[in-house]
């Protein structure tokens, strides 16, 4: 199993839900192991980044060691701002971002679909990433993301949240990534769903879910409300079924992961930014630790 754990008792399944180190930006990725170990998650996804500590196996082992908190899975630099986080080579950088994860102990590496213009990359993704996860047990989760939007580029998010509910859809958009934003447009094993990215989106996050089947392997928990840009709020705080799909996954018996993936930029101190990081941990557990009837 990835990430699912029996407590125990019959008929209760347990899900581990970790946070990941992006949730804590401004701050560190030490700040976030902090916070995890100081709230109760059950380990870490470590965003690889510009943060040279991201980056380093030995530093992120003294964190795991200090904090006594593991590394669940491993998110690929593969954000515009991280570009040129080990190197240029996106195929090089996933490949390396798996033995990392293999390193640090984590089941699963979390990687976003091709962008257009990399297309040697696009080209061989699908069976590079067939190929990494056949010659090891690290699962590759293919992330779902969202189109740029026209309405971007006027007034804010509330403004573009409104407009999408009032057009019933998100409206002019244009994809930057290969096939699409849609990873399951590709014939993946493995898929990762991320719920702010549905509402940006305007995609069916159930229906994206119900696709992703059992491929569904690792779970970003958030929330928005259809604003143009991605908001990761926290889960509850927003339009998107976060607390349906919880229950669609523990009655499915999802045995992946679930990542609490919020933005905390606006946090004014470090008390706030634990009191938000809390209220989502407290979501996950309402909603994906429950009590299921034993299967027959």
């Amino acid at each position: 199993m990835v990430g699912a754990v029996g407590n125990g008792a019959p008929g209760t399944r347990k899900i581990l839900v970790g946070l990941s180190t992006a949730s804590v930006y401004p701050e560190n990725t030490e700040a976030a192991f902090r916070y995890a170990a100081e709230l109760g998650y059950d380990g870490i996804e470590l965003m690889v980044w510009a943060e040279s500590v991201s980056q380093d196996l030995s530093a992120v082992r003294t964190l795991m060691r200090k904090y006594a908190m593991p590394v669940q899975a491993v998110h690929a630099p593969c954000l515009l701002i991280s570009q040129r986080v080990w190197g240029s080579d996106p195929v090089t950088k996933l490949e390396r971002s798996v033995r990392t994860a293999e390193s640090l102990g984590a089941t699963s590496v979390v990687v976003h679909p091709p962008f257009r213009w990399q297309r040697r990359y696009a080209e061989g993704f699908v069976d590079q990433v067939a190929a990494l996860e056949e010659a090891g047990d690290v699962v590759v989760a293919v992330e779902n993301m969202f189109p740029m939007r026209a309405d971007g580029l006027f007034g804010g998010k509330d403004k573009s949240a409104q407009r999408m509910r009032k057009r019933g859809g998100p409206g002019a958009a244009l994809s930057a990534f290969s096939p699409s934003y849609d990873p399951t447009d590709s014939d993946h094993r493995h898929y990762t769903l991320d719920l702010s990215h549905t509402a940006t989106a305007g995609t069916d996050a159930m229906e994206l879910a119900r696709r992703m089947g059992d491929g569904l392997a690792h779970l970003h928990l958030a929330d928005g409300r259809g604003a143009s840009l991605d908001e990761h709020l926290i889960p509850g705080h927003g339009t998107q079924p976060c607390a349906e799909l919880c229950a669609h996954l523990v009655a499915s018996g999802f045995d992946g992961q679930a990542v609490v993936e919020i933005n905390t930029q606006n946090a004014r101190t470090r008390r706030e930014r634990s009191s938000m990081l809390s209220q989502a941990l407290a979501f996950a557990r309402e909603h994906l630790n429950v009590t299921v009837p034993p299967r027959p």
